[in-house]
């Protein structure tokens, strides 16, 4: 299994990249899906998630500017993130959760530096 992310960078204030994680060697549809970041010194938060039915949920910070997204077709989830601030500078993860299964597994994080 494998989760690859990109779109990740160094940015401007307030930028609106979007980040991509491919996954492979699973059924996305089958999964909630997630993107979660870790700036350093800190520990990893959940940013975005959504279920295998559609349902998203935001962490405060970034509820209204960053969205998250699926393509099952293309085994891909997208996290759109707008009006980026130097606080939101982190290595985002991306992360399957198939919890009936006991399913859990990670990206290898793509660093996102905004600068003000």
């Amino acid at each position: 299994v494998q989760l690859q992310a990109s779109g990740g960078g160094l940015v401007q204030a307030p930028a609106s990249p979007r980040l991509s994680c491919v996954a492979s060697g699973i059924i996305l549809s089958f999964y909630d899906m997630g993107w979660y970041r870790q700036a350093p010194g800190k520990q990893r938060e959940s940013v975005a998630r959504i279920s295998k039915d559609g349902i998203r949920n935001y962490e405060d910070s970034v509820k209204g500017r960053f969205t998250i997204s699926r393509d099952n077709a293309k085994n891909t989830v997208y996290l759109q993130m707008n009006s980026l601030k130097p606080e939101d500078t982190a290595v985002y993860y991306c992360n399957a959760l198939q919890s009936s299964w006991g399913r859990d597994y990670w990206g290898q994080g793509t660093q996102v530096t905004v600068s003000s």
